[in-house]
């Protein structure tokens, strides 16, 4: 799947604040992500990133 800076994307499990909707800031060999419910940024691998995300709700224009 092609994930760009911006994405607004939908994760499998719930983070503990509620919200499951995720932003992301940085594409690589690791994705930084912020929640939209609490903004708590958070590192994970490519991998795991991959198989966690549900699907892309928006995209930049």
């Amino acid at each position: 799947m092609d994930y760009r800076i911006g994405d607004i994307v939908q994760m499998k499990k719930v983070h503990p604040c509620g919200s499951d909707r995720w932003e992301i800031l940085r594409v690589g060999m690791d994705f930084r992500l912020r929640c939209l419910g609490c903004g708590r940024l958070i590192l994970i691998s490519r991998t795991k990133a991959e198989k966690s995300i549900k699907k892309v709700l928006s995209r930049p224009s």
